[in-house]
C-alpha cells in the first residue's frame, strides 16, 4: 500500500537505474529459505528506488492506463485463486466471468455479438492472435490446408498504411507473414485508400490488410468505410489494431472516429491502457469465432473439453494462462456503461488541454491534430525539442517520451491515465514551461 499511496505524488522517473538496483539485491541464492513476509518485506524494500511511476496520472510516455481499484482487486484475486483459465470443464468460475466480460465488451464497442474473444497478455499477442486466424482463414479460402504449414501455401499479401505500428509488424513476422508491405498514409498517419486499391489489384492471391484505430503519434483514424469495402472487394481479410483507439467507440462522442469499424474480420485492443486494468491483458476478437477456434485450438486426449462450445484456449495462443479477463469484467461492473463513456471523453479532453496548454508556451508547436488522447509537442529545433524531453524526464513531475515523427524530434505525450484531471494537466504544462524557460526555448 505504501506504494499506491505515493504513486500520485512522488516524481515519476526512477531514482536508481538497473545496476544500481542489482546492489540492492542478494547476489547469492541462499542454502536455506527465509520467512516469506521477510522476503516480500525484502524485495519492496530493495525495488522501491527502481520503481517508475507508471501509474502516475502524469505519466505520458508510454500509452499506459492507471488501474481502477476494482480491477486491482480483482487481480489479486484472480493471483489468489491460481485458476489455470484455459479450460471451461476445469475452472467454471473464470471461463464464466470471462465470458461475460467478452460480451460486455462486444456490446461496449459495438462489434459482432458471438464473436470470439481471446484474453492475451497485450496489443503485440492480440494483434498476433487475429493474424494467425487470419492467416488460415485466407489459406482456406484459397485451397490450401493451413495445418501442412506455410512452406507449402500460396504466398499471402501482408498491407497496411506507412505508419503502421511496431507491434502489427513483429505479429506480422511472428505469424509467418514477415513485415507488411506498406501502401502510403496521409500527414496523421491514416492509411491511403488508393494505394491500397493500387496494391490490391496490381497483386494476386490472398491477402490480410491491417487498418489502425489510433496512431501513436497523431492519434488518427483510418478511413473504415473506405478501406474496408476496398479491401473486402478484393477478398481481402481486414483487421483493426485498436491498441487504445478502439475504446472511442464506446462514446457517442467519438464514436464517428471509428464508423465502419465493425465492418472488418478481426480487431485487437488492450485493456490495460485505455480500460485502466492491471498488466496485462490484451484482448482478441475474431468476428468469425469458428475461424479463430481452428487457428489457436488445441486438443489432446487428456485435455478437458465440452462439447459444442470452444474453450479458452481455444482463443488465445496460450494453453496455460492466469484469469486476465476476471479484471476486466471488474472494471466495466464497476463504472457500468456511462462510466466507461466517461473515461473516454475524460482523457480525449485532457489530450485537448494539454495541447491547449502547450500552444501557449513561447516556443512550442503541437504538431498533431489532437482527435483523440496522442499529443505530438515540439520546439523549433530537434536538439531543443530532445532537451526539453530529456529535462522533463529528469525534472520528474510528468513523463513524456521522445520519438521522431516526419522526420522531426518530438515529445509524445500519451494521455490513458483516469485520474489525468484538470490538476495533473496544469501541472504538466506548468512543467513544459519551466523546462522551456531554463533551457531558453522561446527566445
Amino acid at each position: 500500500m505504501a506504494w499506491l499511496d505515493s504513486v500520485d505524488e512522488r516524481a515519476i522517473r526512477p531514482d536508481l537505474d538497473v545496476d544500481a538496483t542489482h546492489a540492492r539485491l542478494p547476489r547469492e541464492l541462499p542454502e536455506e529459505g527465509i520467512d516469506p513476509v521477510a522476503v516480500v518485506e525484502e524485495l519492496a524494500e530493495a525495488s522501491a528506488p527502481g520503481l517508475i511511476a507508471l501509474g502516475s496520472p502524469r505519466f505520458f510516455g508510454l500509452v499506459i492506463g492507471g488501474t481502477y481499484p476494482a480491477a486491482l482487486a480483482a487481480d489479486w484475486l484472480v493471483s489468489a485463486w491460481d485458476q489455470n483459465a484455459g479450460a471451461r470443464q476445469l475452472t467454471p468460475a473464470a471461463a464464466a466471468v470471462e465470458e461475460v466480460a467478452a460480451a460486455w465488451l462486444l456490446d461496449l464497442l459495438g462489434l459482432p455479438p458471438g464473436s470470439g474473444v481471446g484474453f492475451v497478455t497485450g496489443g503485440t499477442m492480440a494483434n498476433f492472435a487475429c493474424l494467425v486466424t487470419a492467416r488460415d482463414a485466407v489459406l482456406r479460402r484459397a485451397g490450401a490446408d493451413p495445418a501442412a504449414g506455410i512452406q507449402a501455401a500460396p504466398a499471402i499479401r501482408f498491407l497496411a498504411g506507412d505508419a503502421v505500428h511496431t507491434s502489427m509488424v513483429l505479429a506480422g513476422r511472428l505469424a509467418g507473414l514477415g513485415a507488411p508491405a506498406t501502401v502510403g498514409a496521409d500527414d496523421q498517419g491514416r492509411i491511403d485508400v488508393t494505394g491500397l486499391e493500387r496494391a490490391l489489384r496490381e497483386g494476386t492471391g490472398p491477402a490480410i490488410v491491417a487498418l489502425q484505430a489510433g496512431d501513436v503519434h497523431s492519434g488518427a483514424f483510418d478511413d473504415f468505410v473506405a478501406a474496408i469495402a476496398v479491401a473486402h472487394r478484393a477478398g481481402a481479410w481486414v483487421h483493426v489494431d485498436g491498441a487504445f483507439g478502439l475504446w472511442a467507440a464506446a462514446s457517442p462522442r467519438f464514436a464517428h472516429l471509428v464508423d465502419g469499424l465493425a465492418q472488418a474480420d478481426s480487431w485487437a485492443t488492450d485493456a490495460h491502457k485505455t480500460l485502466n486494468v492491471p498488466y496485462d491483458c490484451g484482448v482478441a476478437i475474431v468476428r468469425d469465432e469458428a475461424a479463430m477456434t481452428a487457428a489457436l485450438g488445441a486438443h489432446a486426449a487428456y485435455l478437458p473439453a465440452m462439447t459444442g462450445v470452444a474453450d479458452p484456449y481455444d482463443h488465445t495462443p496460450e494453453m496455460s494462462r492466469r484469469a486476465r479477463g476476471v479484471p476486466v469484467w471488474a472494471a466495466l461492473r464497476s463504472l457500468g456503461r456511462q462510466g466507461v463513456v466517461r473515461l473516454i471523453d475524460a482523457l480525449t479532453d485532457a489530450a485537448t488541454a494539454l495541447a491547449a496548454g502547450f500552444r501557449t508556451v513561447p516556443g512550442l508547436e503541437v504538431l498533431n491534430d489532437v482527435p483523440f488522447t496522442q499529443v505530438c509537442l515540439a520546439a523549433r529545433d530537434d536538439a531543443s525539442t530532445a532537451a526539453l524531453g530529456e529535462w522533463l524526464r529528469a525534472e520528474g513531475t510528468a513523463w513524456a517520451s521522445s520519438s521522431t515523427w516526419h522526420g522531426r524530434t518530438v515529445v509524445r505525450f500519451s494521455v490513458s491515465n483516469r485520474g489525468t484531471d484538470a490538476e495533473a494537466v496544469r501541472r504538466t504544462v506548468d512543467a513544459v514551461a519551466r523546462g522551456a524557460a531554463e533551457l531558453g526555448i522561446g527566445r
